[in-house]
């Protein structure tokens, strides 16, 4: 984990609520995809956890959600403005148990986690698929840009506007070896129920410190309580319980 302040370089809308910030400074702290950073927002207590989009070199990529005053207030920042960010934090996805033909499941914005873990494994050759779930057309993001890293993608939407009609698990009729997701329980649930391989699910979760100090985001899992914010996001498919 890594302490440090960012300048914002970009911060534009995506979709009606979900906005694409880029900021620069050290990025050096984030070393998996996966992983998130908790930001320091003036006049409230509590930071607010991001998953990291994209990062390399010194540039930071975060895509998020206007759901609250915390992320209300981010989106009406301008360029040139410096964040405190904690970088580094969580464990990330693992890339070795990707196999050949890893497929890589996303809703809403739980997707931008999931771009800098394809890259990855478009890198080391691998044959990445993607499906990206939404509720209407007009939610659609990064569809493009998963395109361009050269996975092949699908997109799904509850209301059929766009793409396949339904949910994420009705496009995952695939040759596939491993899976990788990121989204709402509700979802990640489904995913869990259809996979026939291993995998790693990452959880949204409420946190307090968002470094493990305060177990407020501990969950049980077949191997004792887990912290979400530091033993995960990513927790293998192996060791999930869900909770009723």
């Amino acid at each position: 984990m890594k302490q440090g302040y960012f300048k914002i370089i970009k911060n534009i809308p995506l979709t009606r609520d979900v906005y694409e910030m880029t900021l620069e400074g050290d990025t050096s702290a984030i070393t998996a995809a996966g992983q998130f950073v908790n930001i320091k927002i003036d006049g409230l207590y509590l930071r607010r956890p991001i998953s990291v989009c994209d990062a390399e070199s010194d540039r930071l990529i975060i895509i998020y959600k206007v759901v609250g005053k915390g992320t209300r207030i981010m989106s009406e920042l301008g360029e040139g403005v410096s964040l405190d960010i904690l970088t580094g934090l969580g464990n990330g996805y693992d890339l070795d148990k990707s196999g050949d033909k890893p497929l890589l499941i996303g809703g809403g914005v739980g997707v931008p986690p999931l771009y800098n873990l394809a890259k990855r494994l478009i890198a080391q050759g691998k044959n990445a698929s993607v499906i990206l779930g939404f509720n209407t057309e007009a939610e659609i993001f990064y569809e493009k840009q998963f395109k361009a890293l050269g996975c092949d993608v699908t997109v799904t939407t509850a209301d059929g506007s766009y793409g396949v009609k339904g949910f994420v698990t009705d496009a995952m009729d695939k040759d596939y070896s491993y899976i990788y997701t990121c989204g709402p329980e509700p979802m990640l649930k489904a995913v869990y129920a259809r996979c026939n391989s291993g995998g790693q699910f990452s959880f949204e979760e409420r946190m307090g410190c968002g470094f493990g100090a305060c177990m407020g985001c501990s969950c049980k899992t077949v191997t004792g309580c887990k912290r979400i914010c530091k033993d995960g996001p990513v927790l293998e498919k192996e060791e999930i319980l869900w909770q009723k």
